[in-house]
């Protein structure tokens, strides 16, 4: 069958999940997008992921793209559109523009002109033309630009996927049925229901939560009661498979294997949601009790699984019983859910620590603009005795603010702000550090990190240890001001301002894990983008001070073959892929790092057979390359100072090894090829004799950036080539 080119949306925070399901769904050439997802598969394909995505918001089928400098150009190249081959000209049509482009600053006269370019076409092939109407039309035709570039596309879900047909009234600050779902999915429910396990949400309000949760645990389609899809107009549609397809779904239901339940402290409510339920087909196998969240207890003796939306107080103008609720939760869970799993979304970081519980895991979870945390928690008599003492996030005392110091510290921000700007103007800087202990009684540094699209800021504060000639209380109290500056300073948020008290570890220590909340932001930087993670490790994936040295790789990339070693999350592997190297082969003994690196890699669209990945001591694998005789003409080798890990086959000390290090890269060195060498050792000092058997340069000034040029002993590198 022919392969269509899809592209699924989803909300924020949930495109991995998406590109999982859709895999699972038959879907191929799946790759995750920041907005999206795009997919390849055939009819069947797509009939399946409107019918059963779970978490997909809508389905597009691209039927062009093309480029466009004006609002002349769009019409002309849409009109040339086979359009009889997608829209009946008896039927009725719906045009939707999106994005940004140069000259259509509209979205409405950008999606007139989609509809003109498609009824003109029409009318002067058969003589009429569709109706316009925005209720269910026969066919949705979408159009995308980005700049120039726009996608044309059939809106096969025809309107949001969310809607399953259920529910037709919701309770106050009701949660979008795909939202709920990919809570539970991201919670782990599809796994927990496989053993029959309870479910309960104790705050249900309309159930949406539960209704969901019922779906997942029944393996029922979630649109095998919707009586619309933005296909069954369109003229590609195959009514026969489509019923064939929906047939399929149905002989993969079962019944439910455990309780399904809801409570809620309002009895209205909870007509609404039994009326939900029977809707969805569900009228006697999940249940809903009148009960307060105090009062809620398991139905059994078995642990089960929770999941809840409480109430945000954003959304309800009441934070103050918002935080109530959610300590009363927090309460509840440990003292009548003992080995429960919970998952509870926090419309904040700061409503999230209310629970009281320190969490597994924590997610990013958009609904709709609003920025909230999925809380993953199992429930323990040890987390019972174990409350959150402090959040992943700094925790700001707004009082410090208006100290002397504190005031003095904002304006050494805003004047390092100020000189910055024409820096990070011209040279399109997005992450960058803007303060590195400038003055010594505040002893931070402080990145700043932009999100890819522009929409948010994140500030990373490490907090150098201070001697201990320092008094305790004075290092507080600076912390205290300094935090409480940096949002007035800088306009960033209290809860995107993540603090690291930077301590000497234990040597070997740039793999430990510092937490677990998975919460990765995506950054761009010189066109590309990488995940970084301000919360679980040491560092945040991206070395800012290592930026004139990645784009120095990327212009030497040009058809070699690059070999990066001890690669941590592949950011040199990435740079060198975009500068269209050969082939890359990338290492590193962790495989979260390398499982990091191709996440870097896939979002810049740049994976392939051409990129290979290595879990190994990267010492013991030299040894074997220099034994295979493998050949690279460029390699980065920027170790870490001292490695005692388990993995590696022997302690690495970077100061004492690197001569080795070097000959066996230099040995798998192509005639005319470069080694990039770099490390980080305060004071490191290259062994003499490699200057007199290699042609040795020392770049370190040149890969300083202006951000850093207040500790210009961040790291050292040289550029090392074969004499002759």
């Amino acid at each position: 069958m022919n392969q269509l080119r899809l592209i699924a949306s989803a909300a924020r925070g949930f495109g991995d999940l998406l590109a999982r399901e859709l895999a699972e769904l038959g879907a191929g050439a799946v790759r995750e997008r920041t907005v999206g997802v795009d997919l390849q598969g055939t009819l069947e394909t797509a009939y399946r992921v409107c019918l059963e995505s779970r978490i997909a918001s809508r389905l597009f089928l691209v039927v062009a793209e093309f480029d466009a400098a004006d609002e002349a150009q769009f019409y002309a190249r849409a009109r040339e559109i086979p359009w009889t081959e997608h829209v009946d000209p008896t039927g009725t049509l719906a045009c939707d523009f999106s994005g940004r482009h140069p000259t259509i600053t509209h979205t409405g006269f950008g999606a007139l002109r989609l509809k003109d370019a498609i009824c003109d076409r029409l009318r002067e092939a058969t003589g009429a033309r569709p109706n316009v109407t925005a209720e269910r039309p026969s066919v949705r035709v979408h159009a995308h630009a980005n700049g120039r570039r726009i996608v044309v596309s059939i809106d096969l879900s025809g309107e949001g996927l969310h809607r399953r047909g259920y529910r037709t009234e919701a309770g106050e600050a009701p949660l979008r049925e795909n939202l709920a779902a990919g809570l539970l999915v991201r919670a782990g429910w599809p796994a927990y229901c496989e053993h029959g396990v309870e479910f309960l949400d104790p705050m249900c309000g309309a159930g949406t939560l539960v209704i969901e949760a019922a779906l997942i645990a029944a393996h029922r389609a979630p649109g095998m009661r919707r009586d619309y899809f933005g296909f069954l107009g369109w003229r590609g549609h195959d009514p026969e498979l489509w019923q064939r397809v929906r047939e399929a779904a149905a002989a993969r239901e079962r019944p439910l294997r455990g309780v399904v339940r809801g409570c809620d402290a309002d009895p209205h409510v909870l007509d609404v949601a039994r009326a939900n339920a029977a809707r969805a087909g569900f009228q006697h196998a999940v249940t809903f009790e009148p009960a307060a969240l105090s009062a809620a207890r398991p139905a059994g003796s078995a642990a089960g699984f929770l999941a809840t939306n409480p109430p945000y107080g954003v959304r309800l103008e009441d934070r103050q019983r918002a935080a109530q609720l959610m300590r009363e939760l927090g309460a509840t869970l440990r003292t009548h859910f003992d080995g429960w799993r919970a998952a509870v979304l926090a419309g904040s970081a700061d409503l999230g620590l209310e629970l009281g519980i320190r969490a597994e895991r924590v997610h990013t979870i958009w609904n709709g603009a609003l920025e909230c945390r999925l809380l993953r928690v199992h429930v323990t008599a040890e987390q019972s005795r174990s409350l959150i003492h402090k959040s992943q996030t700094a925790r700001i005392e707004p009082s410090f603010a208006e100290s002397a110091g504190a005031k003095m510290f904002a304006n050494r921000i805003a004047k390092n702000l100020k000189a910055l700007a024409p820096w990070v103007k011209r040279e399109s800087v997005s992450c960058y550090r803007l303060y590195d202990a400038d003055m010594p009684e505040y002893s931070f540094a402080i990145d700043r990190y932009a999100e890819a699209n522009g929409e948010r800021v994140w500030l990373y504060v490490q907090e150098y240890a201070a001697p201990s000639s320092i008094e305790a209380d004075a290092v507080v109290r600076r912390r205290n001001e300094a935090l409480a500056a940096l949002p007035g300073a800088t306009g960033v948020p209290a809860d995107r301002i993540h603090l690291r008290m930077r301590r000497k570890t234990a040597r070997g220590d740039q793999y430990q894990k510092l937490a677990d909340a998975k919460q990765f932001v995506l950054v761009e930087e010189a066109g590309l983008q990488f995940y970084v993670n301000f919360t679980d490790y040491l560092d945040t994936g991206l070395f800012l001070d290592h930026r004139p040295t990645r784009a120095r790789l990327r212009s030497a990339a040009v058809r070699r073959r690059f070999l990066n070693l001890f690669a941590y999350t592949g950011t040199a592997t990435v740079y060198a892929a975009a500068g269209r190297a050969r082939s890359t082969t990338t290492i590193d003994m962790s495989a979260t790092y390398l499982d990091w690196a191709q996440r870097n890699l896939t979002v810049n669209g740049l994976s392939g057979r051409e990129h290979e990945f290595i879990q190994d001591d990267c010492i013991g694998w030299l040894k074997g390359a220099v034994a295979a005789r493998a050949r690279f003409d460029l390699i980065f080798l920027d170790p870490p100072t001292f490695s005692n890990s388990k993995r590696m086959q022997d302690v690495l000390d970077v100061e004492r090894d690197h001569a080795d290090l070097i000959h066996r890269c230099m040995a798998i060195l192509a005639p005319a090829g470069l080694l990039v060498f770099s490390c980080n050792a305060q004071r490191f000092k290259l062994d003499a004799p490699l200057a007199e058997r290699y042609a040795v340069v020392d770049i370190t000034q040149a890969t300083i950036p202006k951000d850093f040029i207040r500790n210009p002993r961040i790291h050292r590198c040289f550029e090392i080539r074969h004499k002759g």
